[in-house]
């Protein structure tokens, strides 16, 4: 264990400045006082250690309307920390010519971000990847890159490359200038590059740029993988982050969880990942860590909080994989969770090609994704809706570590086995495996733990929140609840509270708990099920997702499909996505939407239920939403389609398809009568619904 929290907060002061001095990074005070340190443990904010929880979210893949509500809505599920890409050819799709408004308006996002108080680490490139068009680079600097590459090499020193990127650091700084951490905003890091082998001097270079650009902030990051050609250079200069995924839709074969998926879901003395992007680096990525490695905190920025379904990959997430993932790293010694993604999006439309990774283009083309939807089945999807388990189950972690992260923080690992750590007064533990073994469980219980004068131990509770003064506890599923506190044992009963020495223990089942939000140290609990997040002049609002019961949409049949398609091998050896030519022998529906108002729009979403290869929603002919069907409904803005001439087009999957369906799905196909699967099971309209608790929270 780590000298009790540094011989107590008497000298953590002294010890923190002298952890940062090892790190060479930028102004750490924001101009009221508030500072964002960083030494061997992790980040230290205001003067205390803590365990942020960082979650993805890319601006430019949301309507502008939306942002806030969904930034409060990332802070109900416990993130402390918000990161985005800066996606290169979403903003100067002609070189020259920049494009910040609307959806790409980076400045009024980050606007937004400095009201709601969450901090924000931009990842500025140049290259992105995040499965959007050739990894972010736009057609013009890829095709100077091809005729002219000794002076354009992408990902290189060429002078041509370093320019170019040099003109993008400045334009993105133009947007965030006044809002760095040292002018008050919540820019607190930048991500220099992405999935780079580097060299160092590449890395250095970039950030020498963004440096004498004007990012001057009290972090740098990279990923920490992969290995870096021929090594760091210089020690902190930029934090090494990690990641680790359930499941990846990059993967070559075809086969449930193939390789090392189930060793994302073990505790492990090790921290980079031999799944992540097997298709670029390969099965067999080098994972040891160097010795100066293993002086920087353990962070990671890339969790997967869901997976995409690629065109030869159909993944289908459940929900239950993020709570595991994120229980296996914080046994294993990590102190910052950070999701990939936490919220999905959609990508923008752009009339001359898919704004997605797809094995057509020039570069990044190792897969086929969706033109439009990047729903990544994350705990918030494409269009703000929960997936219930993900979202409420890692929720819960994400409290305990607000409340008890800066005492976790300071622990090193007692005790490690692929099943169980000891990180001081918590004992993690995990069998869950995706598909594997579905019924496995993962906790975090106390053991010794103190509060107020007193000490708990459990291994059928574990703790949930400080809040009303008491503690609040949850029962783990299957266990009978029972809690020793000072040396005496309680057999609980779940959703009742009792009094130990003036203070009220509470224990909460399950499902009580999933209901339950900590708002401003007050327990409140929705009453629909829904997420509640703090509004407008600190009032409470629940948000609750619901059919719609009076909104039917009219559906007629103007075509049956007219048969299979051939599916090729496209450049990366995969099967190839249907081309837009493909769509002229699909099923088609004609939808009409009837007595909508404008005021309803933006919180009325189509749900289709279907089976099939490939659908995709036409308004007035564009293309507005299309779906890989892996057992998941569509969902679709009915803001694209309302006064619009609406066709649904769905096309057969083959039995024969070389594509990866999980079990579920692959049944369904099997069982399909002729050659090929296709039917449109289901539709109806979902409405969004806010509703008020109470009146204004103390802030």
């Amino acid at each position: 264990m780590k000298q009790t929290i540094i011989s107590c907060l008497l000298t953590l002061s002294a010890t923190v400045v002298c952890a940062q001095s090892h790190f060479k990074f930028g102004t750490a005070a924001k101009p009221d006082g508030q500072t964002i340190l960083v030494d061997s443990y992790g980040l230290i904010i205001n003067g205390r250690h803590t365990v942020p929880v960082m979650g993805e979210i890319h601006y430019s893949r949301l309507p502008e309307h939306e942002w806030q509500r969904e930034i409060r809505k990332m802070k109900a599920g416990g993130v402390t920390i918000l990161a985005t890409y800066v996606f290169w050819n979403h903003h100067e799709q002609e070189e020259g010519i920049w494009n910040w408004s609307g959806n790409r308006n980076l400045h009024h996002f980050l606007e937004i971000c400095k009201e709601e108080q969450m901090p924000v680490v931009l990842r500025i490139g140049p290259f992105c990847h995040g499965e959007v068009y050739q990894g972010g680079f736009p057609n013009w600097i890829v095709e100077k890159s091809l005729s002219n590459p000794k002076h354009y090499k992408l990902r290189s020193e060429a002078p041509g490359f370093i320019a170019a990127t040099s003109r993008l650091y400045s334009n993105i700084y133009a947007q965030a200038n006044d809002m760095l951490w040292k002018h008050g905003g919540p820019i607190v890091g930048i991500q220099i590059e992405n999935e780079c082998r580097g060299p160092w001097s590449y890395y250095m270079h970039l950030k020498d740029i963004a440096v004498r650009t004007g990012f001057d902030l009290p972090f740098y990051t990279r990923t920490g993988w992969p290995k870096l050609n021929g090594g760091e250079k210089d020690f902190g200069e930029m934090l090494p982050l990690y990641g680790d995924y359930a499941d990846g839709f990059w993967d070559r074969k075809l086969t449930d969880m193939p390789g090392d998926y189930p060793k994302a879901f073990i505790m492990k003395d090790q921290r980079i990942s031999s799944v992540i992007a097997t298709e670029t680096f390969g099965t067999n990525q080098d994972t040891r860590l160097d010795k100066k490695d293993q002086q920087y905190p353990y962070l990671t920025c890339e969790l997967g909080g869901g997976m995409m379904p690629a065109y030869h990959r159909r993944i289908n997430i459940n929900g239950k994989e993020i709570l595991p993932l994120a229980i296996c790293k914080l046994g294993s010694g990590s102190n910052l969770i950070g999701y990939y993604m936490y919220h999905g999006g959609s990508n923008p439309y752009n009339p001359k090609h898919s704004m997605a990774e797809c094995q057509a283009s020039a570069v990044t083309n190792y897969n086929d994704m969706p033109h439009i939807s990047y729903d990544f089945q994350s705990p918030l999807g494409e269009m703000g809706q929960p997936n219930e388990t993900a979202f409420h189950e890692s929720r819960l972690l994400h409290q305990f570590l607000a409340d008890w992260g800066e005492e976790l923080s300071m622990y090193d690992i007692d005790s490690l086995s692929e099943h169980y750590a000891r990180r001081g007064c918590f004992e993690f533990r995990n069998d869950y495996v995706r598909i594997l073994n579905e019924n496995g469980t993962s906790s975090v219980t106390p053991k010794n733990m103190a509060w107020e004068g007193m000490t708990f131990t459990s291994e059928s509770v574990q703790p949930f929140a400080k809040a009303d003064g008491g503690l609040y506890f949850i029962t783990i599923a299957g266990k009978k609840p029972k809690l020793n506190i000072n040396g005496k044992t309680y057999s609980l009963k779940p959703d009742k509270t009792f009094c130990v020495n003036g203070k009220n223990i509470t224990l909460l089942s399950p499902a009580k708990a999933k209901t339950a939000f900590v708002i401003d140290r007050k327990m409140h609990y929705s009453r629909k099920g829904g997420i509640l997040y703090k509004g407008d002049a600190g009032t409470v609002m629940e948000e609750s997702w619901i059919k719609h019961e009076e909104l039917k949409p009219n559906l007629v049949l103007k075509q049956t499909c007219q048969g299979l398609r051939e599916v090729k091998y496209g450049s990366q050896k995969v099967a190839e996505q249907p081309s837009d030519k493909d769509f002229d022998n699909a099923s088609v529906w004609s939808i009409t939407l009837d007595g909508l108002t404008d005021s309803e729009l933006s919180d009325l979403f189509l749900k289709i239920d279907y089976k099939g290869d490939v659908a995709r929603i036409y308004a007035n002919g564009k293309l507005v939403e299309d779906n890989f069907w892996n057992g998941k409904p569509m969902l679709v803005r009915l803001s694209e389609l309302a006064g619009k001439s609406v066709e649904l087009r769905i096309l057969p999957l083959g039995k024969d398809y070389p594509i990866y369906l999980q079990s579920a799905q692959k049944a369904q196909l099997n069982s399909a009568e002729g050659e090929y699967l296709l039917s449109l099971d289901h539709i109806e309209i979902i409405e969004r619904h806010d509703e008020k608790l109470n009146s204004a929270v103390k802030e």
